[in-house]
């Protein structure tokens, strides 16, 4: 007898994902365990596996589409068995809850619109595609893209962000130890300056015991945060290393989900493509990010004397509920001191 599966809590407190991927096709025989599906949540993309074996008689779920977790998302059953009575053999719109809102909101009738998706059904694109006339090109945020749209929103709506930028001497730095040197300065300082890292628990300020850090790396598919844990035991050589490792799993898409979460702190540097200086958003649910400008031989006083010296500036973001203006400046101040004088 067909079956649904639905989608499964995934844990972490997560409501909701986005179907990013089938890796079946209608009619494929399947196995118990067989790869079905590529959920992508707010924290990382998971591989679910199907829970029973069969043949894949129905996708009720387009690809790009956000669901609520207990959402049917398949029908599995023996070979040759029909899945029951579809929504389009009974004359009934296939639409998801969230698309018939959208469609609600532009004014779109969803008895005209042809579904592009799994069994007819409607999906998000397709309404916007109607709604638009078809004047132009439409690309639904999806996968990482919908994430850190969803992390920025939240970030800029909830968190009164104030930025600080100094300049820097980075003259006896490494560049290819740049990132770890900061990263390490970082977590050196946030011991003297523990109010940037903790987080807003309520109605309270929750002050971390642990020195997590995240550092932004850019991807094809849009910018993710893996996290490097214990920072405050790590030397920089062993900083670089591990910091090469996630960004190169991160760009192939092979960091697990738990290497994605629980940062305390954020660094991010653009390298060569930083301009002078960013006014970085924080990396909800923290209060401080540091961003790095670009690194280049300037002009510049030193002892008296104009001279060429490697330079760049120090940007600190921080949540201002949490953090007054005074601590912040001090603590960049403290970053920078010790990147101009590296141990």
């Amino acid at each position: 007898m067909a079956s649904s599966f639905k989608l499964p809590d995934l844990g972490e407190g997560l409501t909701e994902g986005e179907v990013a991927r089938w890796l079946v096709a209608e009619g494929q025989e399947i196995a118990e365990d067989d790869p079905l599906v590529e959920i992508q949540t707010d924290k990382a993309t998971v591989e679910v596996p199907s829970p029973y074996g069969g043949t894949v008689l129905k996708l009720l779920v387009a690809e790009g589409d956000v669901v609520p977790v207990g959402t049917e998302l398949v029908v599995i059953g023996a070979p040759g068995e029909e899945a029951a009575a579809s929504a389009p053999a009974s004359g009934r719109v296939q639409a998801t809850p969230v698309v018939r809102r959208i469609a609600q909101e532009l004014n779109v009738d969803l008895a005209t619109v042809a579904g592009s998706g799994p069994g007819g059904r409607i999906t998000e694109e397709d309404v916007r595609a109607a709604a638009s006339g078809g004047d132009g090109r439409r690309e639904p945020l999806r996968g990482v893209r919908r994430v850190i749209a969803e992390h920025m929103a939240r970030a800029h709506r909830e968190v009164p962000p104030v930025t600080w930028v100094e300049e820097c001497d980075f003259e006896d730095v490494p560049l290819e130890r740049l990132l770890p040197t900061v990263v390490k300065a970082c977590v050196d300082s946030l011991r003297e300056f523990p109010e940037l890292n903790a987080r807003l628990d309520g109605d309270a300020i929750l002050y971390l015991d642990r020195y997590d850090i995240g550092v932004a790396v850019q991807t094809d598919e849009g910018l993710v945060v893996p996290v490097v844990r214990g920072v405050d035991e790590k030397s920089v050589d062993e900083l670089a290393a591990e910091i090469a490792g996630l960004a190169e799993r991160a760009r192939a898409g092979t960091l697990a989900a738990d290497e994605l979460r629980g940062s305390t702190f954020t660094v991010t540097s653009a390298g060569k493509l930083a301009g002078l200086f960013q006014t970085p958003i924080v990396n909800h649910p923290e209060v401080a990010i540091l961003s790095i400008g670009r690194v280049a031989p300037r002009p510049v006083v030193w002892d008296g004397t104009v001279v060429i010296r490697r330079t760049g500036t120090v940007a600190l973001t921080f949540d201002h509920r949490v953090v007054d203006g005074a601590r912040a400046a001090a603590f960049g101040l403290a970053v920078i001191a010790r990147l101009e004088s590296p141990s």
